[in-house]
């Protein structure tokens, strides 16, 4: 076994090294991580942009939205130009629109384009209220095939509710977006900067059916520690990976939980949700760090590792090659367990046996072999000795060592007491 007088300072630096390490995730991490990006870009034209612009700026899931023009042909894309009288009627013109860069995991564009269409009056042609010319145009320019579709399918829909209340035909077009061309500065947060600027929205009142609300209960996630592993209502290849490689089988006792990114709510999450994975360690529903990207199952268990052990002497086994003090309590509660199987405290997978444990006055738990499959051996040459080490195969955790002076010359497995929980047979 190591020597138990590890140096403390020491020990206190490396730990706060890892610490910094595993909750810090600077920008070109975020730009080299696996993950799956949700973000989506659509183009909408409701009348005076500066309205538009901070309606949907304060939409949750909306990231950016970046006033402009977009549509013309054969005019200058600035403000002066599209508001030329000989622009007026100039079906060629440029429209005011906004650009809205969303995260599509936590809102659709099913939604913003219901909103668009709510919050104007898609009947009126080349107008919105006093804001008369073509540059005031209803307008979405889809960036893809499925905006385009979904547009299309929510434009029908949205014209039976208008029929049914006595309105006409909407005039709202649905184009693929050739280039987006940004207005000027002043144009942009126009309404935050002059709050009293005239930009009227001119809706017709008329709603979607509303659907219904599911309410996602989070109760049991404002109570301990929990992992909530963000993943995408559709495909997201990184969160299978990591269903995959790592929780799967994980199996220890810190509830890890699957969700999407809109069923947080009551939790105090700091960390953004545009990438799936996103792996969020909470204490008492209040996010202590996160992880945004795939997690190798390595990488998971030493922020698990920081997570539940924090600055203990576990910590320092298991990721620092520590060892127990001799006859230590976790031991003296461990020698004389009834049937049963010790476990990796962070994995939770099962590492050795009630049936091959045995007293080998030694002050460290004993025994002749480990569960098939569960440790893996290394030479350990440190402290001038000569020593085999075993390690958690799921978790990669330090264990302890293995020598060859057991019962019957059978091995012995000298294994470090706090980096394991114990489980009795019949809850296995």
């Amino acid at each position: 076994m190591k020597l138990a007088n590890k140096n403390y300072i020491m020990n206190k630096i490396i730990y706060g090294i890892i610490l910094l390490c595993v909750i810090s995730v600077s920008i070109s991490t975020k730009a080299k991580m696996k993950a799956t990006e949700h973000i989506d870009k659509i183009v909408l034209g409701a009348g005076c942009f500066w309205g538009v612009e901070k309606e949907y700026a304060l939409i949750p899931g909306v990231i950016d939205v970046v006033s402009g023009y977009a549509d013309g042909t054969g005019v200058e894309p600035n403000y002066k130009a599209i508001t030329e009288p000989e622009n007026k009627n100039n079906p060629n013109n440029h429209a005011e629109v906004v650009e809205i860069t969303f995260n599509k995991n936590e809102i659709p564009v099913d939604d913003l384009i219901r909103h668009f269409f709510e919050n104007h009056d898609p009947t009126q042609l080349n107008r919105q209220g006093n804001d008369v010319g073509t540059q005031y145009r209803s307008i979405i320019l889809t960036t893809n095939k499925t905006q385009e579709e979904t547009a299309k399918q929510i434009l029908a829909d949205y014209q039976l509710l208008l029929s049914e209340a006595g309105y006409g035909d909407i005039k709202t077009k649905i184009k693929s977006l050739d280039e987006f061309y940004p207005a000027e500065d002043y144009h942009q947060d126009y309404l935050v900067k002059n709050p009293n600027g005239y930009c009227p929205i001119h809706a017709t009142g008329i709603k979607f059916n509303a659907e219904k609300i599911v309410k996602v209960d989070n109760s049991l996630l404002l109570e301990g520690k929990n992992i909530i592993v963000i993943e995408a209502e559709n495909y997201c290849p990184y969160c299978e990976k990591f269903k995959e490689d790592v929780a799967g089988a994980y199996q220890g006792t810190i509830p890890l939980t699957f969700k999407l990114a809109n069923e947080l709510n009551g939790l105090d999450i700091k960390t953004p949700t545009w990438a799936t994975p996103t792996i969020l360690f909470l204490d008492n529903g209040t996010e202590v760090f996160a992880h945004q990207g795939y997690m190798a199952s390595e990488e998971f268990y030493q922020a698990l590792g920081v997570f539940k052990l924090g600055e203990s002497e576990a910590y320092t086994v298991a990721f620092n090659e520590g060892t127990d003090a001799k006859f230590c309590k976790q031991y003296e509660i461990f020698k004389d367990t009834p049937d049963g199987v010790f476990v990796d405290k962070l994995s939770g997978a099962a590492l050795f046996d009630t049936d091959d444990r045995f007293d080998s006055k030694s002050g460290w738990l004993s025994f002749t072999k480990p569960v098939d499959g569960a440790v893996y051996e290394l030479a350990d040459n440190s402290y001038g000795m000569q020593r085999i080490e075993i390690r958690s195969t799921s978790s990669k955790i330090h264990l302890g060592h293995v020598f060859n002076d057991g019962p019957n010359g059978q091995p012995r497995y000298c294994i470090n007491a706090t980096v394991l929980e114990f489980k009795q047979r019949e809850s296995l």
